[in-house]
Parts: structure tokens; sequence; C-alpha cells
């Protein structure tokens, strides 16, 4: 019988079984891409300002409620 007290973790598979910065790598040639053909979003100082603050009043509004650990 085999012992039920040993947890099996499920295999890496795909891009989650590469060396970390091989991932990296590659991850940077996709944003490099998206960039060359205008797909990529580039925040302007006003759009990240307001993303920080939609940030912040969602993690406030959890607290609030009860829902965040202290």
């Amino acid at each position: 019988m085999s012992d039920q007290s040993e947890i099996k973790t499920p295999a890496k598979r795909g891009f989650a079984s590469m060396d970390p910065q091989r991932q990296r790598e590659i991850a940077s040639l996709g944003g490099k891409a998206a960039h060359a053909s205008g797909r990529a979003h580039e925040f302007n100082s006003a759009e990240a300002r307001e993303a920080g603050r939609k940030g912040g009043r969602a993690g406030r509004r959890k607290a609030a409620e009860g829902l965040a650990p202290s």
C-alpha cells in the first residue's frame, strides 16, 4: 500500500517548467512585439494615477466590510 500522508504535486508542464530567466526572456519578446505592432497600451501619468486610486479604494472597501484579514 502507498503512504497516504505523502502529498503529490502536479508536474510542471510547458511554460511553468522553464527556467525563470527563460520565462522572462519570452515574456519580454511578447511585450516588445505588442508595442511594435501598436497593440500594447501605455499608461500616461493621469491613467496610472486613476488606476492607483481605484486599487486603493478597493482595498479599503474590503477592509471596511471585514473581508480582508487585519
